[in-house]
């Protein structure tokens, strides 16, 4: 687990500025994750419950969205490098280091989590645990959004991200998952993609028993 991580953290800290100014904006042009993160948003203040945790953050433009939502939003992420931007983008929000399966976040706390292609790098093995993480923090009812990239066919499929190894999953079993993790998908938007990679774009919503 840790060998992953360790790269993944570089990756993605030696990249930090270029990867910013092309996602910054990137929801403009994606109608689809925009609104599926608005539903989210709607829904979790309806929890009475308006604390979220955006984890795997990147630059913070979610979690400035998520606030703008009118949630109580922080964000998290494994790289440093992309927790020092978002604090200098957004200086009025929190953001912290931290691993997606060890949160800095008391048990039932939450009324969502986003995570916005956050897992994908995530070996196969290793994302029960890290769904086990999410519902730790999440209160009853609490709301996770989750969105990757997903593929037809029936198996997991290794592929060369642009910045480090990620997976894509068929949504099914990214939802079966969920379900033994607990929580209960309650929505799904499955769409063509915006690139010529070749996976659909995916995005589960879900909620803690």
């Amino acid at each position: 687990m840790m060998e992953h991580q360790d790269d993944t953290r570089a990756a993605y800290d030696g990249v930090v500025e270029l990867y910013a100014s092309l996602f910054a904006n990137r929801l403009e042009t994606q109608p689809f994750s925009r609104n599926m993160i608005g539903t989210f948003a709607e829904l979790v203040r309806g929890t009475g419950n308006p604390r979220a945790a955006d984890v795997g953050c990147g630059p913070g433009h979610l979690t400035a969205m998520l606030h703008d939502l009118g949630l109580d939003a922080f964000g998290l992420d494994l790289s440093p490098g992309m927790v020092d931007h978002a604090r200098r983008a957004h200086p009025a929000l929190r953001f912290d280091e931290a691993r997606m399966e060890d949160l800095p976040v008391e048990d039932g706390a939450l009324g969502g989590v986003l995570a916005h292609y956050s897992m994908i790098h995530t070996p196969p093995e290793e994302l029960p645990a890290l769904l086990a993480e999410q519902v730790r923090v999440l209160a009853p009812g609490g709301l996770l959004l989750v969105s990757f990239f997903a593929t037809d066919g029936p198996e997991t499929v290794r592929f060369d991200h642009k910045v480090t190894p990620a997976y894509s999953w068929p949504a099914d079993r990214f939802a079966e998952l969920l379900a033994e993790a607990g929580l209960t998908t309650f929505a799904r938007l499955l769409h063509d993609p915006a690139s010529d990679r070749g996976f659909l774009d995916a995005h589960l919503l879900a909620r803690r028993h």
